[in-house]
């Protein structure tokens, strides 16, 4: 993920900061408790595409 691009991105629901996860190939906001994928390089920002993190995640 171009570090660039990942400074101009926010969270659709919250408009909050996102942390690229590049193991799972995802965007995630701690705030909302939300990962959205980055499928073949491109970042997808619709809520209902992303996927709640566990508890455990939300930690980390």
């Amino acid at each position: 993920m171009d570090k660039k691009l990942l400074s101009l991105l926010a969270c659709p629901v919250c408009k909050g900061e996102l942390k690229y996860n590049s193991e799972k190939k995802e965007l995630i906001c701690r705030a909302d408790g939300m990962a959205f994928p980055v499928r073949d390089g491109v970042p997808v920002m619709l809520e209902s595409e992303a996927r709640t993190l566990s508890a455990e995640e939300r930690l980390d």
